[in-house]
């Protein structure tokens, strides 16, 4: 689970809805504090029992490269509302509304697409799909397939647990202790709760059995020419850094080690990471030289 560090909003970040045909979706969106929108936007998409939250350390940062960054809730995800429909929560649906939410905030524009952990695997969904111009696309700490180790015991334990026992047996039979062991203040402590009781059930559960079966697809990854970066914490524990490096070498894709990171970057080391995105966003878009985007 990822666990912000902080949850007030930084000046340039404010909460909206966006609306599509598959229904409303919560976002941040970040703008320039100064200066105007001149590059292309960026969507971002948070992993498995995360939330848009997640983002926050980096959002401002984002903005002032001088874009529009948007991170969202997935359907069924904490703010974002989601039917009781198993077949809504597959990698595919996930991905057909990451078009859906690409084609609104990019509003003609081709858009930077970044998905995180479980995000990583619907963000490619929509990539592979071919429905959308992206201008760019990040892997966050997301491998090539199925999650392993302890967060894969963590998927397989929720998918037995919710049908049975609910989400508060969840919070207070593994996160709230784990959140309790790595000392988070109270205050976060109380969102990371509210977060997890608020998401749909049904939404967590088939997403874990997503994570912990979904297979590999890189090589259909490979055949969509699109910039593409590969960036992970040096001691992630979804994906090892051996298997997302050997991922990036067969992609072809730029290869960013995040020092002292481990799974979720854009909170353990959000400096790092902005500026990791922000040089290859620009260099991605330096390639499209003849469609890029009037200022505003």
């Amino acid at each position: 689970m990822s666990t912000p560090r902080f949850l007030h909003l930084p000046p340039g970040v404010a909460p909206r809805m966006i609306e599509t045909p598959q229904g409303m979706f919560a976002a941040l969106e970040a703008s320039p504090v100064s200066g105007v929108v001149e590059r292309w936007p960026a969507l971002l998409v948070p992993g498995l029992t995360g939330s848009k939250e997640d983002f926050i350390a980096v959002l401002q940062t984002l903005a002032q490269s001088g874009r529009r960054v948007v991170a969202v809730d997935l359907r069924g995800q904490y703010e974002t509302p989601g039917p009781d429909d198993p077949a809504a929560y597959t990698c595919a649906a996930l991905g057909a509304d990451i078009d859906l939410l690409a084609q609104e905030i990019g509003d003609g524009e081709p858009l930077h697409l970044v998905g995180h952990s479980f995000g990583g695997l619907v963000a490619r969904e929509a990539v592979i799909d071919g429905r959308t111009k992206f201008a760019s696309f990040t892997l966050l700490g997301s491998g090539p397939a199925a999650i392993a180790g302890k967060r894969a015991e963590h998927a397989r334990k929720m998918i037995r647990d919710i049908p049975e026992l609910g989400l508060d047996h969840v919070w207070h039979a593994g996160f709230e202790p784990e959140a309790l062991a790595n000392g988070v203040p109270d205050d976060i402590i109380a969102f990371l709760r509210k977060r997890l009781l608020a998401n749909s059930p049904t939404a967590l559960r088939y997403m874990a059995e997503q994570v912990v079966t979904m297979h590999d697809r890189t090589d259909e990854l490979r055949q969509v020419e699109l910039p593409t970066l590969v960036l992970y914490g040096e001691h992630d524990d979804g994906w090892s850094a051996e298997t997302q490096s050997e991922m990036a070498g067969y992609l072809d894709a730029e290869c960013v080690v995040v020092p002292g990171a481990a799974h979720s970057p854009s909170v353990e080391a959000p400096e790092t990471t902005a500026a990791a995105l922000i040089r290859f966003w620009n260099t991605a878009e330096s390639h499209f030289t003849d469609i890029r985007p009037t200022p505003l």
